[in-house]
């Protein structure tokens, strides 16, 4: 798509979405030199979100805190997998597992956020650890097949701490943030 059909369809609609802006932003750097239509959508553009003609749709206005949940059980068991045995485990792959199983829990707030953490403790922590167990097992079971897939925003690099940064900057942003804090 175009930077033009992009502007055209954003004036359209009154919406930016992130998927559009990251294609112009994909555009604007692969291009060696803007054309003068391109030049005159981005500042037709411009003046729209200046205007308020056009809204940016923000990245992401909720979470699944089931998301982090998952992640933090998985890490957990993925690290005592580890340290007793010579097996590499993609924690990606074992928390989509289990979250695939999973009823989301999403909030718009912290205060949300906050209520869905308590209320998973209490009502599903017992399931949740069930199904990264399942998850596990069936990781484990699992044949070597596809040895060439590429996962999700690999960029090279197969370290544990790599991967679980990545994955918690994706799904839960606050959650290194928390972390960090409870060990100050």
């Amino acid at each position: 798509m175009s930077i033009k059909n992009i502007v055209e369809q954003a004036l359209q609609d009154g919406y930016l979405t992130p998927t559009m802006e990251a294609e112009v932003g994909r555009i604007c750097d692969t291009a060696a030199e803007l054309s003068l239509d391109e030049y005159m959508a981005l500042d037709k553009l411009m003046g729209a979100l200046l205007s308020g003609d056009v809204v940016a749709v923000p990245r992401k206005q909720f979470i699944n805190v089931m998301e982090e949940l998952v992640l933090s059980e998985a890490i957990t068991r993925v690290a005592e997998i580890e340290q007793t045995s010579d097996t590499s485990l993609d924690v990606g792959d074992i928390a989509a597992y289990a979250l695939n199983r999973l009823p989301p829990l999403y909030a718009t707030t912290e205060e949300g956020a906050n209520y869905q953490r308590q209320r998973a403790k209490e009502e599903l922590q017992e399931l949740i650890n069930r199904q990264v167990n399942e998850a596990l097992a069936r990781y484990l079971d699992r044949p070597e097949f596809f040895p060439e897939r590429q996962a999700l925003g690999k960029s090279g690099g197969s370290d544990i701490a790599g991967q679980l940064s990545s994955l918690l900057k994706d799904y839960a942003p606050g959650y290194e943030q928390q972390s960090s804090q409870k060990l100050l």
